[in-house]
């Protein structure tokens, strides 16, 4: 299948394009100056010009607390971009991928959120992503919508290195432990995401690592097993305020992920250790 990837300098295009020549996928990935999603005149140019039989949308407007002072940029990147993509696809009957966030949830639910609950984003981010959502849920018929949350990956700013260059520099470090989630490193994203487009079984998709947990514990995990002695002290979200809220609890059901591909995802705590031993290799000289 000729698959055509936006965002292509991204944090999970960079994982998710071997995955797919992996699996045998011809894969044109313009640079991201080339393939402006905001443009429909562009976006129907690469259309027109590569004729691919999938689009997975990978460009985003990413820095959540900025969204707060740029939401207009935000919406536009994150919607009618979208939509730019979603007019293409209709018109000539091409299946799009796009990735969400758990941050089109308020946190106020108990339990995990699933793909039925309501949607109530409490930040401008939130409210970008989840008008791509509708732009999908209103113009398409074929499409794979998959929400994920707290993504870390090897090729891009994430949390994870945050901490480990904290952890190098400080003998403590206050991270918020009212906050729940579910860390997913986009290499099982990348991989997830490549079979469940081989199902065919289009729709909307959580697609996380496994095993919630918060940030405070994510921390903890992260200098542990980096052998980092720095003391992690818990604050709440009050204690710690961001320009953009952020949900209190993000945990995103799986169901039916599992039903659709065989298996479950791997726990957050297995993928961590993976990356972080890739993460070594890589800076080897």
């Amino acid at each position: 299948m000729k698959a055509l990837v936006t965002g292509s300098a991204g944090m999970l295009a960079n994982d998710l394009i071997p995955c797919l020549q992996n699996q045998g996928h011809e894969v044109i990935a313009p640079p991201e100056e080339k393939l402006d999603i905001t443009n429909l005149r562009v976006v129907k140019d690469a259309v027109d010009s590569f004729a691919p039989k999938l689009v997975i949308n990978c460009a985003a407007y990413t820095n959540v607390d900025e969204a707060e002072k740029q939401e207009h940029q935000a919406l536009i990147i994150n919607g009618v971009g979208v939509q730019n993509l979603c007019l293409l696809c209709q018109a000539h009957d091409i299946p799009l991928v796009h990735f969400s966030t758990d941050y089109v949830f308020d946190g106020t639910k108990a339990s995990p959120y699933t793909i039925y609950d309501r949607t109530n984003p409490i930040n401008s981010y939130g409210r970008s992503k989840l008008l791509g959502e509708k732009y999908i849920l209103w113009l398409l018929s074929k499409f794979y919508l998959i929400r994920t949350s707290w993504l870390f990956g090897l090729h891009g700013k994430n949390f994870i290195e945050t901490m480990l260059e904290i952890g190098q520099k400080q003998k403590q470090v206050s991270v918020v432990t009212d906050q729940r989630g579910c860390p997913t490193w986009t290499h099982d994203l990348a991989e997830a995401t490549v079979a469940l487009v081989k199902t065919g079984r289009y729709g909307l998709y959580h697609v996380t690592n496994s095993e919630p947990t918060t940030w405070f514990d994510f921390t903890k995990e992260i200098f542990r097993l980096s052998d980092i002695s720095t003391e992690v002290l818990p604050v709440t979200s009050d204690q710690f305020p961001r320009p953009a809220r952020r949900p209190r609890n993000s945990v995103l059901d799986p169901f039916p992920l599992k039903e659709v591909l065989g298996k479950e995802m791997p726990s957050w705590k297995e993928a961590l250790k993976k990356y972080l031993s890739q993460r070594k290799e890589r800076a080897k000289p």
